[in-house]
């Protein structure tokens, strides 16, 4: 191999100077090559379960409209620094699983804590997890065995995508975007049947985060192999007995119609407090009248994501360079006044089967434990890649206030906010929420197995924490 040399001349001294070797690239190029891996898996059940998400099911699935599946990327910076993201079409994963699963990514595969992220997309036609919604379900000996057998599956599911996203890393170009969609409404502040004409009228109510935040990996020939992609909006369109992603899940059925190559994950946003609406007919004239339009209206819906997200695709997106750097840390995060025994004793005998169930859960642990937690240990997460973008993972089911509070303190469309991620112990309302009440600001900590609402600390314990990942800002 050829050198190239140059002659300077310094002082009337001539030196000459080895600066590369001709045709190698150069070791500035050389540092600065990124590397991208993805893997997918199926996790359908293949026996007949208990489906997550609506505490009025009264049996389990009986079918699959469309599949679901574990999807992973990993991400690599020039210096060798990796994440994983991992994409679940799950109601959510709890915090047991999540625990068990990172100890074996980091003993099989060497990541650490901070470099693992599980998000779940939300679909509310996903089997039962763990102790996700734990109160929510009066499930027999059987059923309660096959919850147990697919959460064991499905952490070696989880295990085997991440080592398959690991060995598929190669050279890769990232970038992000940020697209627009309005398909989300405030399901405080707007009802269902009245959407239609306030959307047609431009008089929606309440907060809304219409950001599409996009990340993609590309091989150097230009081929797309990655598609990250989130939005913040329930997963709640099909209330059917099908398995199925719901609108997420078409959306990444789409997007991978569309880009054929690619692999799409998903990540749910600070849609706790946000609908697909409408989403239900009004008089339907049978069940399967009212199945077929859901279907019809999550493949609809699901579709409008993928096209937001196929322009920010198509068009100029940042280039990601510099280095990754991860954070991670768990809060302990404040409830409010904790139930008495001989209060927990009462709920356990509520002829409210939801009540009941709660109580007895927290009967077991006061015999357990000797006494009821005040805190949770709530995870937040930030990872930098490079020096413009920033990717937030909050646990639990996250009002929309959070994000459009991180975006306004910290970089705009620059921070894509998931929540849903590591562990869903419960709703986590704002402090205006929280003051609100009603079904985010308390009533849904009954289908938890909390024992109480969140502390009026909760939004500032968790906005403080996010910024507290940030690195030190230079003099």
């Amino acid at each position: 191999m050829r050198s190239l040399w140059i002659r300077v001349v310094l002082g009337g001294a001539m030196l000459w100077s080895l600066i590369l070797p001709i045709g190698s690239p150069s070791n500035a190029m050389a540092q600065e090559e990124w590397k991208a891996g993805v893997a997918r898996r199926k996790i359908t059940p293949e026996r007949t379960m208990w489906m997550s998400g609506y505490a009025g099911r009264d049996r389990p699935a009986d079918s699959t409209l469309i599949d679901l599946y574990a999807k992973a990327i990993a991400i690599e910076d020039p210096a060798g620094e990796r994440v994983v993201l991992v994409g679940l079409d799950l109601v959510g994963i709890d915090r047991d699983l999540s625990v068990a699963i990172c100890k074996r990514l980091e003993s099989e595969h060497g990541l650490k804590r901070s470099q693992v992220a599980l998000c779940s997309s939300h679909t509310h036609t996903g089997p039962v997890v763990g102790r996700n919604l734990m109160t929510m379900y009066t499930l027999d000996a059987a059923q309660n065995q096959l919850v147990q057998d697919y959460t064991r599956e499905l952490e070696q599911h989880v295990v085997t995508v991440v080592g398959g996203a690991l060995a598929d890393l190669a050279p890769a170009r990232l970038a992000w975007g940020s697209g627009h969609n309005t398909l989300g409404v405030n399901r405080r502040a707007n009802p269902e049947a009245e959407v239609p004409n306030l959307r047609a009228a431009g008089a929606l109510k309440g907060p809304v985060d219409y950001d599409v935040p996009v990340l993609t990996a590309r091989r150097p020939d230009g081929q797309l192999v990655g598609i990250v992609f989130g939005y913040a909006c329930h997963a709640t369109v099909l209330p059917i007995f099908r398995w199925s992603g719901d609108w997420p899940g078409y959306a990444q059925l789409a997007l991978e119609e569309t880009h054929p190559g690619a692999t799409a994950i998903f990540f749910a946003g600070c849609g706790a407090d946000q609908n697909p609406l409408p989403r239900r007919m009004a008089n339907p004239p049978s069940a399967q009248a009212q199945e077929e339009y859901g279907i019809s209206r999550a493949s609809e819906y699901g579709g409008s994501i993928a096209r937001s997200v196929t322009q920010v695709v198509s068009g100029q997106m940042q280039a990601i360079a510099g280095k990754l750097r991860s954070e991670y840390r768990e809060i302990p995060l404040a409830l409010d006044k904790l139930p008495t025994r001989e209060e927990i004793a009462k709920e356990a005998e509520s002829t409210n089967k939801y009540a009941a169930s709660r109580g007895k859960v927290l009967l077991k642990q006061l015999e357990q434990q000797g006494a009821l937690s005040p805190t949770y240990p709530y995870p937040v997460q930030l990872w930098q890649l490079g020096p413009k973008l920033q990717f937030v993972t909050l646990g639990g089911e996250v009002v929309v206030d959070f994000a459009v509070r991180l975006k306004r303190e910290m970089s705009g469309a620059n921070t894509f906010v998931a929540a849903y991620a590591n562990d869903v112990m419960a709703y986590i309302p704002s402090l205006r929420v929280l003051k609100e009440g009603g079904y985010e600001g308390g009533g849904a900590m009954l289908y938890y197995g909390l024992p109480t609402t969140w502390s009026p600390e909760v939004e500032e314990s968790i906005v403080r924490g996010v910024h507290e990942l940030m690195p030190p800002t230079q003099p």
